[in-house]
Formats: C-alpha cells, structure tokens, sequence
C-alpha cells in the first residue's frame, strides 16, 4: 500500500451471524491511518483514524477506529437512523469514486452513536443514494476510541463490480461541538477552508484477493 493507494482484500470465509466480517478477518486486510487536518498540518495523534477495507462481489466493508477527545453526537434520527447534516456532528467518512471517467462519486458517514447518511453526489447535487448500508458501532470509553464497521452493498456503487478496476477514494474525519472544530483527511485536500468534495484529490483504491487465494 502507497501514500495514495489502499487495498480492499476479498473477505475469506463466511460473514458471522448478523452479516459482517468476523473480527479475524480484518486482520487480512493492511490498515491506513490518518491524524492530520485537511490541509495535511496539525496531526493530533488523539484523533488519529485507523481504516480497512474487506470485499466480497456482493459487498465493501469498511472498519474504522477513531480516537477520540470528545464526542457530539446528534440526539434524533429517523427510524433507520438515518439523519441529515450529519457532519455537523462526529463523524467518519468515506467517499467512493467507482469510475473515475465519470465526475460523480457517493458519500457514506457514520456516527459514533450509529446515526448514517448516505448520497449520491454529482456536480451541482447531490441527492439520497438509498444505498442499503448496514452499520456496526460501538464506543470504548476506557480507551478513547469508536469504531464503525459500515457494510455496503456493491450494487449501491457501481452497475458492474470489476475487482481488477481501480476506484478513487478518500476518507474524511470530524469531530467538536463548535468551530474550529477538528477536519481531517487521508488525502488532503488543501482548500483554504475545510472541504472534502474534490475527487481530483481522491487516493486510489484497489481489489485482491485474500492471501493464499488464487
């Protein structure tokens, strides 16, 4: 795995009993971590941002583990748990570039409390992608860590998955109840204020197969 490049590893076995990679199974797939703003400067290492990616033709699964110094969260959501504005809480984020012909790409975040949002992003809108995504949460509060495991259906992403294409990707973070509150990025953006939608910044994102596997 480079600077700008993540790999997303076939899940190897069956999911467990709700649908989700098993906790061995992360193991498989090498960890990016991420601590800095938006513009690449001030990485506070509390904040820091691990991610991993597992596959299956069916499905992307993303795990992530967020340090954390604080957490805000918003109170309601709808009865998915879906909630709009979403980021003006904590949030992790995920954006997904399946064909970097084409200027549109999709937004996944997840609270610390569970709450989502998903869309679908084109130049000048942006609408509900109705994705279908599942989440797993859960916060440590002896360790100052939330952790997310976000299970999204292929199908949400692209017409036909192609685990030989190379996706763009970025992954985003935020966290405070008030401004100036903490951007980060994997891939930073360099905006003068903080934005997260320029795909021209997006790292890539790779498919193989799990080790021992033809």
């Amino acid at each position: 795995m480079s600077g700008d490049t993540v790999t997303a590893v076939r899940l190897a076995g069956a999911t467990d009993a709700e649908g989700f990679p098993p906790e061995a199974a992360w193991e498989a797939a090498s960890p990016l971590r991420f601590s800095a703003d938006w513009q690449g400067l001030h990485a506070d290492a509390e904040r820091e941002t691990e991610v991993r990616l597992l596959w299956s033709p069916e499905n992307l699964y993303l795990r992530f583990v967020a340090r954390y110094r604080s957490i805000t969260v918003f109170p309601n959501a709808d009865a998915r748990g879906w909630c709009d504005h979403l980021w003006e809480r904590d949030v992790c984020e995920v954006f997904l570039q399946s064909d970097p012909a084409h200027a549109g790409y999709k937004e996944f975040e997840v609270a610390p409390n569970g709450f989502w949002i998903d869309l679908d992003i084109a130049p000048g809108e942006k609408r509900d992608l109705q994705s279908g995504l599942r989440r797993r949460v859960k916060i440590d509060e002896a360790a100052r860590r939330w952790r997310a495991v976000l299970d999204l259906p292929m199908k949400s992403l692209t017409q036909r998955f192609d685990a030989g294409a190379t996706w763009r990707v970025n992954f985003f973070r935020v966290e405070g109840s008030a401004e100036p509150r903490f951007y980060s990025a994997w891939q930073p953006t360099r905006t003068p204020q903080p934005n997260f939608h320029v795909p021209e910044a997006f790292g890539r994102l790779v498919f193989r197969e799990a080790p021992g596997d033809s």
